[in-house]
């Protein structure tokens, strides 16, 4: 194993991160999340999940990565640019910005699997799992912790330089490392925008987030056959995600096109208007969009969205 020290270490894990495709790299010693677990605690017992049931389950792992990764003495957070160069230019429904493109997911996570193996090339075989939006982490905590942002009202890590339309993924691994800073300090201050901006109602005081009322929710992560009658014309034409809190906070006035070639915008994505999303047939569907985070609600829910938008 190559003899650095922590320090060394993390510098070269920040430096290699960067050769990765990463924008940003932020460490944090594995440990529990005290503060979290009281918040997580309260936001469930309020329903603001809604049917997303698989937030109830796993929590000693959400709040501990030593129990999610034996071993772990680390957690490496990296963040990964998705804000677009150019955005659709039709008068078709809106789709959020981080699903123009290829599923992050996938390229994320060959990202993080190539970032592993050069630091096991480097070190030998260290133990460390990446973990993509797809596992019991509380990524955006992580990277409070890892000093690369602050947690706005709306929920999002905001960066002062970068602004807030980023991916954030995590690695655990068994390697001791020297940490970051918390990041402390919160640069929102009296700012409503992203509050009085959301259409639904879904931001609360005190950086709560009604996620059973937020458009996100309402188009992706609900599997009911329909979209309760209360959000009638308040879905602002959203089928698919929702950008509003990320487009009115002035902090994204510093965010850069990415430079991620799978994120460009797929063809359909750029040129579909009503017209062609009504007659969207389940095979197009399924082969216009097999890599596209659509793929996430099924053509059945692509239906169900765009029916309520266009009746309301």
């Amino acid at each position: 194993m190559n003899p650095m020290n922590q320090q060394q270490r993390s510098e070269w894990i920040k430096a290699q991160a960067m050769q990765a495709g990463f924008d940003a790299c932020g460490i944090a010693t594995a440990d529990f999340l005290e503060t979290d677990a009281v918040r997580l605690e309260q936001w469930l017992s309020k329903g603001y999940h809604g049917s997303m049931q698989y937030m109830e389950n796993h929590i000693d792992l959400r709040l501990d990565p030593r129990k999610l990764v034996p071993g772990a003495k680390s957690v490496i957070t990296v963040l990964k640019n998705y804000f677009p160069g150019n955005r659709p230019n039709t008068n078709g429904p809106k789709i959020s910005s981080y699903a123009y493109g290829t599923d992050y997911h996938d390229v994320i996570r060959a990202k993080l699997n190539a970032f592993l193996q050069t630091m096991r090339d480097e070190w030998g075989e260290i133990q460390g799992r990446g973990f993509v939006d797809s596992a019991p982490v509380l990524e955006r905590s992580w990277a409070l912790r890892a000093g690369l942002g602050w947690i706005g009202k709306n929920g999002q890590l905001i960066s002062k330089q970068k602004g807030s339309f980023f991916f954030i993924a995590t690695l655990i691994t068994d390697l001791e490392l020297k940490s970051d800073h918390t990041f402390n300090t919160d640069h929102c201050g009296t700012c409503t925008r992203c509050i009085d901006a959301c259409p639904t109602d879904a931001i609360l005081p005190n950086k709560v987030i009604d996620g059973s009322r937020c458009i996100s929710y309402l188009t992706i992560e609900n599997k009911s056959d329909f979209i309760p009658t209360e959000f009638e014309q308040k879905m602002d034409g959203w089928l698919f995600g929702c950008d509003v809190c990320q487009d009115v906070c002035p902090w994204n006035r510093f965010s850069i096109p990415h430079q991620e070639a799978a994120f460009e915008p797929l063809d359909p994505i750029m040129s579909f208007d009503w017209a062609d999303w009504e007659n969207l047939t389940e095979e197009k569907f399924n082969k216009q969009f097999n890599r596209s985070p659509l793929k996430r609600s099924k053509f059945k829910g692509i239906l169900r969205n765009l029916n309520f938008i266009k009746s309301s």
